[in-house]
Parts: structure tokens; sequence; C-alpha cells
């Protein structure tokens, strides 16, 4: 490959920095050859942090202006944080790769004190607790196992969400285990929450690169980056969400995964066999969703399981079956209260 230089539009966030700077280095191991720089692109979501923004617009607030410099030459790439992605794309955009997903769940995270956790768990927060988080969805499904929590918003970067709680403003805080890891803060995480309790976001954990649909070098500089299984449980994720017409900041969650049928079968086999054998064996997505309340009394929970090969319509019967038992109720609700979707979509 010639020498070319390909420029990533990025938020400016050091979490954003860090998924651009994986992306860069991955494409500079498979093309040694290549010119790599970041754009860091300050979007309307990261100038907004003092007010919730379930109430000043959608999920597009924090890739409008990456998207409005893929569109004017500015970048050639943008790499995003697939939960902050929304499900449409401006004419001429698309969403070329999804990267392999790190940890999906939620992390409980509480001060330490004396060398300790001062709280242990989820489970041992005390009466009237004030729980720091910026996500209804992860608010109403812990509101809904424990009504007396205080929830309080919570803005800002990693640093400054840490600071707070070690400031005391927190007895707790709920953040992405995805985001904690990458960062170096996994030592930081008191209790990964399981989806049992607080079902994962759409899309958490996953890096997500868009660029121009029309741009041959671009998408086939990118196509190794995608990893198949976390592409076909995101888009099933996705598909959920677009029939939902909500987004993350709406107390909504769907959570899809790969499941062997054969795992036993393959233990024995010789290594080499043992690849051949996978893509033959024969696999099931199962995906779980739910819509809840803001204040968490109610929950509306499905699951769904097929084929990969159906994931996006599995994604699609999941949303449906969420709105015959209630769920359309709930959103009608939630978006009367001026928390409304801009093309569909509410900000995380």
């Amino acid at each position: 490959m010639a020498v070319k230089k390909v420029i990533i539009g990025t938020r400016g966030s050091k979490l954003a920095i860090w998924q651009a700077e994986w992306v860069k280095s991955e494409l500079l191991k498979l093309n040694p050859n290549l010119t790599v720089e970041l754009n860091k692109i300050k979007t309307t979501g990261d100038k907004i942090l003092d007010v919730p923004l379930a109430k000043v617009g959608g999920k597009g607030l924090f890739v409008k202006e990456i998207e409005e410099a893929l569109l004017r030459g500015e970048a050639d790439l943008a790499v995003h944080s697939m939960k902050d992605v929304p499900t449409d794309f401006p004419n001429g955009l698309h969403l070329a790769v999804i990267c392999k997903r790190e940890d999906p769940r939620d992390a409980f995270i509480a001060p330490i004190q004396n060398s300790k956790f001062k709280i242990q768990n989820f489970k041992s927060l005390p009466k009237g607790a004030t729980v720091g988080t910026s996500s209804l969805r992860r608010s109403c499904q812990l509101l809904s196992i424990r009504p007396d929590l205080k929830i309080e918003q919570l803005r800002g970067n990693l640093d400054t969400r840490l600071r707070k709680l070690d400031e005391g403003q927190f007895d707790a805080i709920i953040l992405a285990a995805a985001g904690v890891k990458r960062l170096g803060w996994a030592n930081r995480i008191t209790e990964i929450i399981e989806p049992e309790i607080s079902l994962p976001a759409i899309g958490q954990g996953a890096i997500g690169i868009e660029c121009r649909t029309d741009d041959e070098f671009i998408n086939k500089l990118i196509f190794p980056l995608n990893h198949p299984e976390t592409s076909v449980c995101v888009r099933a994720e996705r598909a959920c969400l677009k029939k939902l017409e909500g987004g993350c900041q709406v107390p909504i969650a769907a959570h899809a995964r790969l499941i062997s049928n054969q795992l036993s079968a393959l233990s024995s086999q010789p290594s080499e066999k043992k690849a051949e054998r996978r893509k033959l064996n024969a696999e099931s997505i199962v995906i779980d969703g739910l819509v809840g309340s803001v204040s968490g009394d109610r929950i509306i929970k499905s699951h769904v399981e097929g084929t990969p090969q159906d994931a996006e319509s599995l994604g699609l019967k999941l949303a449906e079956d969420l709105l015959s038992k209630g769920a359309k109720e709930i959103l009608d609700e939630v978006y009367g209260k001026d928390i409304r979707p801009v093309n569909g979509e509410i900000a995380s």
C-alpha cells in the first residue's frame, strides 16, 4: 500500500482519545506505511455539562459535529462508542465496522477508605444512599430493586466522576465497565453488576467506525477491524432500539450474546480442527431487553432466541414483544415529559 494520510475524527475526552488511538494502532499494525492523525472535535454533548442530556436533544449530540467533519472531508473515519451512535445516518455515511466488544456490563464503584472499599457491593448500600449516574436506564433498574435510593445526575469525564465520588458527593456511582477498564481504572471497580440487576445499554462496550459510504479506500482499510460476533450482537440490539424509537437516555436496554450449542464437542478436537468445527457449529443468538418507567415502578422485560443470521429481525421481534407488553405506554409517558427524541434518538 502506498503511503497515505488518514484522519480519524474523534471527541476529545480521554476515553474517546483512547479508542481513537487504539484504532490508529490497529491500522498501523496492518499498514506500517500509513500516516494516521487525530482530529479532535468538540461536540455539542461535550459542551453541555450542567443539564441532563435527555432534556437537550438526541444521541446525535455526541456525533453530529464529527459526522459533519466527515462530510466536509476533514476526517476520513470517525471512532465512536457504539452506545452514542444514532440508528440513522446522514446521506453518504454509514457504520462500516464494529470492533470487538469489551465488558458490556455496568460497574458499581464505591469510595475507598483505609485502602478498602467503603461499601462492598450494590446490595450493601445503606438505606437512602445517594448514587450517581447519568443514565435513566440504570436508575430505573436500580430503583426497581431499591426504591429507597436517591439517584443524582452525574456528568463529566471519568476523572471528574471519580473525583466527585471521592469528595463525598455520592455514596457510590455507576459507570460502564468498559470505559473504566480501558482507561486503566479497573482497580476502582467495586463490583461488576450482572445483567440480571442492570441490563446494559444498547452497544455498550463496543467501538464503532463510521465513514463515507463511497470511500472505497477507507472501507477496505478498516474492514479487518470488524469483529463479526460483536457486529451481529450490536446490530441486533440496535434493531430493537430503532423499532422502539428510543435512545440510551430513555429507560431502554438490550443485550445480545452468542451461545455455542456444541462447545463440549469442540474440547476434544485437535486445535487445527477447532476453528473449522466452530464455523460449522450451530450457534444461537440470545437477546434480552427491557423498557422501564423513570421511577422504576414498572419494568417490562422480554427475551428472544434464534440464529445469528436472523439477528436484526430478532431485535425487531424483541421490540415488538416489549411494546405489546406495555412498553409503548411507558415510552409515551417519558416522551410526554419533554424528554423527546431528536431524529428518533435521545442522548446517552
